[in-house]
């Protein structure tokens, strides 16, 4: 560690608090562009990120223009083949398990709360399999977002590795809110992973992580309306003196 790492001082701690707990996952994106230098940046902020032994198993690849829409082009066509052919799920498999094969509460309950939460704000109701569908549909399509980020681990790696992701995306996150940048981070691309790690040129010894969305919110689209709401820290906490 340097010197400078050591000693720096964080003089705005509430600008920090502020990126952080102005990060949510946005659902509509306007289409102006993100200066790459912007994103390099980003990515280079977040490389700081904590990792067992300095291990950095993160791989990125960043999809913008005619490699965007064509992976956007791709996934959506087999979505809409799975929804009309539900037989085709074997076909479509996460390679780990992002989500328990059984749910107990409370966390069942607060995925209900989120569900529902989203589908009432866009008048979805229980049972309307279409719109369900196309609502799903908006994350192969990045919520419009230009920018569009897969990530990749390679499979000689833990789970461990796993951990070490998830403080990669977050920096990644704030570090794009302290640019006035939005994201949503989405594991819902991991099915289409037979589609997507050729498309971006991954090696056939990796494995997606997820992808994520990335550009500037549309504030009028009433969908950046909805935040989820957060346990208090007495919920999940317990002080041992």
């Amino acid at each position: 560690m340097s010197s400078s790492q050591v000693s720096t001082v964080i003089r705005d701690p509430a600008s920090v608090d502020a990126a952080i707990e102005s990060r949510f996952s946005a659902r509509a994106f306007l289409p102006r562009a993100v200066p790459r230098e912007m994103i390099a940046d980003i990515l280079r902020v977040a490389s700081r990120a904590a990792s067992g032994t300095n291990t950095q198993p993160w791989k990125t690849y960043v999809l913008q223009g005619e490699s965007r829409d064509a992976l956007v082009r791709k996934v959506c066509e087999a979505h809409d083949a799975l929804y009309a052919n539900p037989g085709l799920a074997s076909e479509y498999r996460e390679e780990y398990d992002y989500y328990p094969e059984k749910w107990v509460s409370p966390y069942i309950d607060r995925r209900r709360e989120n569900g529902w939460g989203l589908y009432g704000l866009l008048g979805i109701t229980k049972g309307d399999k279409d719109k369900m569908h196309a609502q799903h549909q908006r994350n192969f399509k990045l919520f419009d977002a230009p920018v569009g980020l897969m990530f990749t681990l390679d499979r000689v790696m833990g789970r461990g590795s796993l951990v070490d992701y998830g403080m990669f995306l977050q920096s990644i996150m704030v570090a794009a809110r302290a640019r006035g940048l939005h994201t949503c981070p989405q594991a819902a691309w991991n099915g289409f992973a037979k589609i997507i790690l050729p498309h971006i040129g991954a090696g056939p010894d990796e494995m997606l992580v997820c992808g994520m969305a990335m550009g500037y919110a549309d504030e009028a689209d009433k969908v950046n309306g909805f935040h989820t709401p957060r346990e208090p820290v007495a919920q999940f906490t317990r002080w041992l003196d």
